[in-house]
């Protein structure tokens, strides 16, 4: 199998022509700007966490927003407007509200996760208590539908983003707590995994493209399908990043911090498929409390997932998936909606790009 399709296949397709010689433009050749309009959302985020005068949940909520992250959820739902044509005035507040949800599930995570660092700072509950950790992670849940006052459209068009974020932020949520429940109720099985990834994960990779055909004045119906072409790539980014936490740098401050975790990832389920005789040994190593794993418990692990083909079959079905999100037939018709996927893949599988050539090899 074809183990690095996306380079080779991705690049010629963004900075060429496809297969029916449709120019094809990155989302970063769309829009001279995009930096300028990242700093722009950057500050309606601030302000918004900001409210009418300074107070500490305020300042709490910039603190977490100053530490960065790629704002890939912004970039999608800019690069998503202006492939769909959606009005210019309407792409900032919509990239905020996208971003500002997507930071709400991080802090609470981090919490949930009881993870120390995130982005190379310490999270949110580390620096400032449990308490105030819940409470910055609820205003940021808030703060998206304060975003879309600055979006410009009609009251209608408001109300279907507004139905689009509280749709997709519920998915999310179920997602994250079916994921909880995996390794005590014995759910270690693929599906059960894919289950709780797409909800935790694809939810908030669908919501940009959702939005943004929305204020292109798309279909209720279309503007839904074009989302959920995009929901595979969820599944995508979540397999890359439980795959980085053992085999590359996730800036967590240490490897294997799905395994402390006591976490059902993909590497876990898949390895378990078709090796269920180390069960009771990986289990029992995830049950363990996250002081008591050592890092030889870590390597231990890594080097099996490595030896057993955990790894080669869970990279194999990152490019299954690619090659399905290709394949959609209602991107085909929106030819520069499909460039935006196929840069989103790129950049979603660079970190890994190791990998998969060593594998493609």
């Amino acid at each position: 199998m074809k183990m690095s399709s996306v380079s080779s296949e991705g690049n010629s397709r963004i900075k060429g022509c496809d297969e029916k010689g449709t120019r094809q433009m990155s989302p970063s050749s769309t829009s001279h700007d995009m930096d300028e309009r990242l700093r722009e959302i950057k500050a309606l985020m601030l302000k918004l966490a900001a409210g009418h005068r300074f107070e500490r949940l305020g300042a709490i909520v910039q603190e977490h927003l100053f530490t960065g992250g790629k704002r890939l959820r912004a970039r999608l739902a800019l690069s998503s407007t202006d492939a769909l044509g959606a009005p210019p005035n309407t792409a900032i507040g919509w990239a905020a509200a996208c971003e500002l949800l997507h930071n709400a599930t991080l802090v609470h995570d981090d919490l949930q996760d009881s993870d120390p660092v995130r982005r190379g700072h310490f999270t949110v509950w580390v620096r400032h208590g449990q308490a105030q950790a819940i409470n910055a992670g609820d205003l940021l849940l808030m703060l998206p539908y304060l975003a879309l006052e600055h979006v410009d459209c009609e009251d209608g068009t408001r109300w279907r983003l507004t139905q689009a974020i509280a749709k997709r932020a519920e998915a999310t949520v179920r997602g994250q707590s079916l994921e909880m429940c995996l390794l005590d109720s014995g759910q270690w099985d693929w599906q059960s995994y894919e289950e709780a990834s797409c909800g935790k994960t694809s939810a908030l990779m669908a919501l940009p493209v959702q939005g943004a055909a929305l204020l292109a004045g798309r279909p209720v119906p279309l503007a839904c399908a074009l989302a959920d072409a995009f929901t595979p790539l969820g599944l995508l980014f979540q397999i890359q990043d439980d795959i980085l936490d053992l085999f590359g740098d996730k800036g967590r401050g240490e490897p294997g911090g799905d395994v402390r975790e006591g976490r059902i990832s993909a590497l876990v389920s898949k390895h378990l498929e078709h090796n269920p005789s180390d069960q009771e040994w990986l289990i029992g190593l995830l049950a363990k409390p996250r002081e008591e794993t050592s890092e030889q418990d870590i390597q231990a692990v890594a080097n099996t997932f490595r030896e057993s083909g955990a790894l080669k079959s869970v990279l194999e079905h990152i490019i299954r998936i690619e090659e399905s999100v290709l394949a959609s037939e209602v991107l085909l018709e929106e030819a520069k909606l499909r460039a935006v996927a196929i840069h989103l893949i790129e950049r979603s599988l660079e970190p890994i790009r190791h990998l998969l050539e060593v594998h493609s090899s």
